[in-house]
């Protein structure tokens, strides 16, 4: 994988401006804070993020796929202040399970989510090198 970095522009805090990838595609959808049971085990963003990537690297290894291999994630988030509130907690979370991958990515507010009581939705392309 290579960082998209453009002369000039100063490099970003946990993300990269764009990242470039061959091999095979895998596509993780939406995954929210909850258990394999379905259950939330915290009902506080930084627990759900945390849980919510841990369910994006199981899905990611039913492809073979792990963490180094994402390049691209979306973030969909309840509480914008909350999780600029957070951040520090929420890169750690972040760094104990990704580790020190930082892909392209997005975050946004939205309204809300199907599933009553998430804070956060995360999704996540990855390249698996050929």
């Amino acid at each position: 994988m290579q960082v998209l970095q453009p002369p000039g522009w100063p490099r970003p805090r946990g993300y990269s401006n764009g990242v470039a990838a061959r091999g095979r595609m895998v596509f993780v959808a939406g995954q929210v804070g909850w258990t394999a049971e379905e259950s939330f085990a915290s009902t506080e963003l930084v627990g759900q993020v945390r849980q919510a990537l841990r369910n994006v690297v199981a899905v990611l290894a039913e492809a073979g796929a792990r963490p180094e291999h994402v390049c691209r994630m979306t973030w969909y988030l309840a509480d914008r202040d909350d999780y600029l509130a957070r951040l520090p907690d929420v890169g750690a979370a972040y760094r104990e399970v990704m580790g020190k991958t930082f892909p392209a990515m997005t975050a946004v507010q939205v309204a809300g989510f199907v599933e009553p009581g998430a804070l956060v939705e995360i999704e996540a392309t990855a390249v698996v090198p050929d």
